[in-house]
């Protein structure tokens, strides 16, 4: 038996909660973590998992066990990445998971200058506004706008999303400019809805001016929850827009998208990377968390 293989099949079955999803993850048979698990409990003469048909539970040795077990795996990746720390650079496979539209206009066109600093690091990009299954889908980390809804994670906040009310020219010249934010409550205006995360009602937004503060949920006719489809919808005239200002700005420049509420002010949105916390942060997932706070730090400071 290979004790390092069947202690990370056993780590991965724990944090999945199968034995199917685990091989997925690890790249074997289902027979083989089985088999890996097997042993590694004939060896320790103690029983780590209880399974059933349905579900795989970890006992109470089991789960000390695993407390043991992922500090020993993340002491052992330390000691490869660290040989010759002078020389070696973090390297390795990462499975990350981001907006779509941060994807596509901030992260993905910095990436040279990453590689630049770290070539061996190997990235398995998720672009998309889902919820992800951090654990059960192997992902190391996520970045996600919004306040984090799942409290067993680790997460970091890393900026805030500067927040703008836009229309395109031609709703505007179909049905007015609205004069104030609750307008946009009432026919004809309608505004482009998103559906945050995995709610099913559409985002509502709070706006201040002074000590004024209104909050805006409006009506649509069409509702999205990807960004950059809430984006194409705005330019199509389909409703009023709530966009971060980094998204906006190209198509403000080019006149098609007008600013609207200028004296009002939108709750910026937090964004936040999150990780399990019991996943070690490795060499090659750390330098990309710091990447990502100084990417933000240019494009979405935290405010002080």
């Amino acid at each position: 038996m290979d004790r390092f293989n069947a202690m990370q099949a056993f780590a991965r079955v724990v944090e999945t909660g199968s034995f199917t999803k685990a091989a997925e993850t690890l790249h074997l048979s289902k027979t083989s973590v089985t088999q890996l698990v097997q042993q590694l409990e004939a060896k320790l003469r103690v029983k780590l998992l209880n399974r059933t048909t349905r579900q795989v539970n970890v006992t109470a040795d089991g789960a000390a066990y695993y407390e043991r077990v992922i500090k020993l795996l993340a002491d052992m990746d330390d000691a490869e990445t660290s040989l010759s720390s002078a020389a070696v650079l973090p390297r390795g496979r990462l499975r990350v998971d981001v907006p779509s539209p941060l994807a596509r206009m901030i992260l993905i066109p910095a990436l040279p200058a990453f590689y630049a600093r770290y070539p061996d690091i190997q990235l398995d990009m998720g672009v998309s506004d889902r919820v992800v299954d951090i654990i059960g889908e192997s992902v190391d980390c996520v970045v996600r706008g919004g306040e984090p809804t799942d409290l067993s994670l680790v997460a970091r906040r890393v900026g805030n999303l500067r927040l703008g009310v836009y229309a395109a020219p031609a709703y505007l010249e179909k049905v007015g400019y609205p004069a104030h934010p609750q307008a946009l409550s009432a026919p004809p205006h309608y505004v482009v809805g998103f559906r945050w995360r995995h709610y099913n009602l559409a985002a509502s937004y709070i706006l201040r001016r002074h000590e004024e503060t209104v909050m805006v949920q409006g009506r649509y006719i069409i509702s999205v929850d990807d960004g950059n489809a809430g984006l194409a919808a705005g330019l199509a005239g389909l409703g009023v827009l709530w966009l971060p200002e980094y998204m906006a700005s190209e198509h403000v420049s080019r006149g098609e998208l007008v600013p609207l509420f200028k004296e009002w002010q939108p709750d910026p949105i937090p964004l936040f990377i999150a990780f399990p916390p019991n996943r070690h942060v490795s060499a090659k997932l750390r330098v990309f968390i710091d990447w990502v706070v100084e990417l933000m730090a240019r494009h979405a400071p935290v405010d002080e």
